[in-house]
């Protein structure tokens, strides 16, 4: 049975001030009764005793219908989670242990539906309504940006929540063939003749604007200038010979069809896929950037569905120190200072982190770098000149 075919309690119909009328209405009723009782062999017919006796049935029916939902509502509460593929290891470990401290608080069950895919898509399907979510943890806070310019969530998304809305985090890695024989060792090397790049498209794909950034701020923010970055990643895409539509495409072409010398990816599923034992020599740019994941709230569905405190308490949970070991299990650098401190040894550490600030922020960096016509657009019009 579909969501929409399901039973619908009165109360659903009714909206809060309907109910408070049906309320005052019934006080109204139950005096005009019971005066009617005292009188109604000397006043009036039995036909209008019985009309009231009828209405009144109707309205207790009515108020019990709006208090039975009431209680429901108190011991049941759905949340949708809409996320990007790799956290779903994450919040298979969470959720369950925020389940059973929101029950152990507010002796409220929580049940959660859960959606993972590419961050980009993801987001469109909220944008559509096609997943109403009620909170969205993306891997990009352009895809966040983007929901909140449809009018869900409410401008200041990032100010909501500790760390600017951050809530899991890592770095870039440059995966090379066993033995490295290109040897490739900095951003720099991505740009010499005879060494071919395997990259997605930052039109698509989530870790290709991230790689992008990462490409073009090993320059700009590291002393060079704005056309020496231009010419540099100009290079980068010209050893490039295809731009695959997502991240997965970009690794089959480098696992399964054994194409390229380099690939791009995120440290945190490098570091995993070693301890599954598929072990890949890798290399972590010492200049880098924080490949930041955002979550929030949406507020329009939260609103619509009356889920606004558990969801919140939701996000508010992931940044804690409980929920932080937990992506730390799973190779994301924490933002939970605490945790951070607890698994420092465990990474490289970086001597140049740089972020999307640095670039000038999100609405800079689509503008200049995506937008048609934008910088990017640029580089792969001369890439293929």
């Amino acid at each position: 049975m579909s969501e929409s075919q399901q039973p619908t309690h009165l109360s659903k119909l009714l909206t809060e001030e309907m109910q408070a009328d049906i309320m005052k209405a019934w006080q109204t009723i139950k005096l005009s009764y019971q005066h009617t009782m005292r009188n109604w062999l000397n006043r009036h017919t039995v036909q209008s005793f019985v009309s009231l006796f009828i209405i009144s049935g109707f309205l207790s029916i009515a108020v019990a219908s709006c208090s039975g939902n009431s209680s429901a509502s108190k011991n049941d509460v759905n949340l949708k989670l809409v996320s990007f593929s790799v956290t779903k290891a994450a919040h298979d470990q969470i959720i369950p242990k925020f389940i059973e401290k929101w029950k152990q608080e507010h002796n409220q069950k929580v049940t959660f539906e859960q959606s993972y895919g590419g961050s980009g898509s993801q987001a469109g399907d909220v944008i559509t309504g096609l997943q109403e979510a009620d909170i969205v943890h993306l891997a990009l806070p352009l895809d966040v940006n983007k929901i909140a310019l449809a009018g869900l969530i409410k401008s200041g998304w990032e100010n909501k929540a500790p760390r600017s809305g951050i809530v899991s985090r890592s770095v870039a890695a440059i995966v090379t063939r066993e033995g490295n024989p290109k040897g490739i060792k900095t951003w720099a090397d991505l740009a010499k003749d005879g060494v071919k790049v395997i990259a997605a498209n930052p039109k698509t794909s989530g870790i290709a604007i991230w790689e992008f950034l990462a490409f073009w701020g090993s320059v700009a923010l590291n002393g060079g200038d704005e056309a020496t970055a231009l010419d540099y990643v100009t290079k980068v895409y010209k050893n490039t010979s295809t731009l695959t539509k997502d991240a997965r495409k970009a690794s089959d072409l480098f696992f399964q069809k054994n194409q390229g010398d380099v690939l791009i990816n995120y440290e945190n599923e490098v570091i995993l896929a070693g301890k599954n034992g598929n072990k890949l020599p890798y290399v972590i740019p010492q200049v880098n950037i924080s490949i930041d994941n955002p979550v929030a709230v949406v507020d329009k569905n939260v609103d619509k569905h009356g889920t606004r405190e558990v969801a919140q308490a939701f996000v508010d949970f992931l940044y804690s120190t409980e929920a932080q070991r937990e992506f730390a299990k799973l190779q994301y650098r924490p933002v939970n200072p605490t945790v951070t401190q607890e698994v420092a040894s465990q990474y490289q550490p970086i001597e140049t982190l740089f972020t999307s600030e640095d670039l000038g922020g999100w609405d800079i960096i689509q503008k200049k770098f995506f937008g048609d016509g934008a910088i990017f657009d640029k580089v792969k019009a001369a890439s293929k000149a």
